[in-house]
C-alpha cells in the first residue's frame, strides 16, 4: 500500500478526490501541483503540509509563495516546478491527474526517479506508451490505472489465469449527446456538451466523452496497459455507469466490476492495491438501480472512436497525432471558434494527412508530432 504521494493536478476533479482518499486513510502528501488555482492549492497545502507545491503559471506561483510565507512549504513555478513535484524524494507514488499531453513529461520524470504511478492521465500512454513502457522496464516501477474503466479491467484481471483473456470490454456512458443524430448535433453549444449525465469531470474530458473521443483514447490506453490489440477491445454503451468495464475469458465467462459512479473507488484501489479498505463511497444498491442497459456505439455519428481505433492499428506516431489534433480542436470548441461536429473532422483530417510516421520513435519524435499537429490546427 502506498504510504506517501505526490499529486500532480491536485486542484482538478481527480486531484481533489485523491486527497479525500488520502485524508481518510492517513496517506502522507509530499507534493501538490496546479496550473493557476492558488486559492484551492493554498487550502490543500495548509491542510496536508506537503514538502513542496508547484504552480505552472509563474505569476501565480509568486503569489502563492507570498501566501504560504508563514509556512516551511517550498513553492516552485513553471514546468520545472511540476517536474520537481513528480520526482519529489519523499513520495513513493505519483498520482498524475494532469489533463492532456502535458502529463507526459512529469510521468517520465516520476518513472526516472523510481516512483510508482497512479495514472489518471490517459494521454501519457496514448501518445507515449512505447517510451513510458521502456522507461518503466528500465527503472523497475509499477503503474496502477486510475481511470474507472481501466481500473475495472485491472480489478477483473486479478481473477484471470495467464493466457485465459479473450477480450476486454470497455463500457461507455455515451456522454451528453447519446442517441442524437448528426443534424441534432450541428448547433449544440459548449454548455450542452458539458452536461454529462453521470460523472463530474473537467471541461476537456467532458467534451471528449460527448464526442466519444474519450473512449477512443481509452481503447489505445487499454492496448498499452493490458497488451491487447484493437480487435480484442470491445466498447459497449452502458448509460447507467454502474458496470465500469468487463473482461471476457476464453470459456466465454464474463467478469465485471460494478460500483456507483464515483472516482474515489479506482483512486483508492490504485493507492491501496492489493488491499481492500473502507472507502468514502456509498454502497451500491442494485435494487435501487433496478435496470442496467447496453447498446452499441453509433460510430457514424460519433466518429472519434473509429478514428482512434484506426490510429491504434496504424501504430507509431498516429495515436500522438490523433490526441494532439483532438486537444487543439476541443480547445477551439470550448473557445467558441468551431462547432461540435468539427472536432472529429479536425481529428480525422490530421490522421489522414499525417505522413511522417515512425515505428521506432523516441520522446523528441512524440513532442515534434504533437507540436506540429497542433500548429496546423490552431493557425
Amino acid at each position: 500500500m502506498t504510504k506517501n504521494i505526490s499529486v500532480l493536478g491536485s486542484t482538478g476533479s481527480i486531484g481533489v478526490q485523491t486527497l479525500d482518499v488520502a485524508r481518510m486513510h492517513g496517506i502522507r502528501v509530499s507534493a501538490l501541483t496546479a496550473n493557476t488555482s492558488i486559492d484551492l492549492i493554498e487550502q490543500q497545502a495548509r491542510e496536508f503540509r506537503p514538502q513542496m507545491v508547484a504552480v505552472l503559471d509563474e505569476d501565480s506561483a509568486k503569489k502563492l509563495k507570498i501566501a504560504l510565507s508563514d509556512t516551511d512549504i517550498a513553492v516552485y513555478g513553471g514546468e520545472e516546478g511540476i517536474r520537481e513535484a513528480a520526482r519529489c524524494a519523499q513520495a513513493d507514488t505519483v498520482v498524475n491527474a494532469i489533463v492532456g499531453i502535458a502529463g507526459l513529461m512529469p510521468t517520465l520524470e516520476a518513472v526516472s526517479a523510481g516512483k510508482n504511478l497512479a495514472l489518471a492521465n490517459k494521454e501519457t500512454l496514448v501518445a507515449g506508451g512505447k517510451v513510458v513502457r521502456e522507461a518503466m522496464k528500465k527503472h523497475g516501477t509499477k503503474l496502477y490505472p486510475v481511470d474507472s474503466e481501466h481500473s475495472a479491467i485491472f480489478q477483473c484481471l486479478q481473477g484471470c489465469p495467464e493466457g485465459a483473456l479473450k477480450k476486454v470490454i470497455l463500457t461507455a456512458s455515451g456522454g451528453s449527446f447519446y442517441g442524437k443524430t448528426r443534424d441534432q448535433l450541428r448547433n449544440v453549444t459548449v454548455e450542452d456538451a458539458l452536461k454529462h449525465p453521470n460523472w463530474s469531470m473537467g471541461r476537456k474530458i467532458t467534451v471528449d466523452s460527448a464526442t466519444m473521443m474519450n473512449k477512443g483514447l481509452e481503447v489505445i490506453e487499454a492496448s498499452w496497459l493490458f497488451e491487447v490489440p484493437d480487435e480484442q477491445i470491445d466498447v459497449l454503451i452502458h448509460r447507467e455507469s454502474i458496470i465500469h468495464s468487463m473482461i471476457q475469458l476464453k470459456d466465454n465467462s464474463v467478469i465485471a466490476q460494478l460500483g456507483v459512479p464515483d472516482m474515489r473507488i479506482p483512486i483508492q484501489y490504485a493507492l491501496t492495491y492489493p488491499q481492500r479498505l473502507e472507502s468514502p463511497v456509498k454502497e451500491l444498491d442494485l435494487s435501487e438501480i433496478a435496470t442496467l442497459t447496453f447498446g452499441r456505439p453509433d460510430n457514424e455519428t460519433f466518429e472519434c472512436l473509429g478514428i482512434c481505433r484506426k490510429a491504434l492499428r496504424l501504430g507509431g506516431l498516429y495515436p500522438t497525432v490523433a490526441n494532439a489534433a483532438n486537444e487543439a480542436a476541443v480547445a477551439l470548441f470550448l473557445d467558441g471558434r468551431i462547432g461540435f461536429l468539427q472536432i472529429p473532422e479536425y481529428v480525422g483530417n490530421a490522421v489522414e494527412s499525417f505522413s511522417d510516421n515512425k515505428e521506432d520513435f523516441d520522446l523528441e519524435d512524440i513532442l515534434t508530432a504533437d507540436r506540429e499537429t497542433r500548429a496546423r490546427i490552431l493557425t
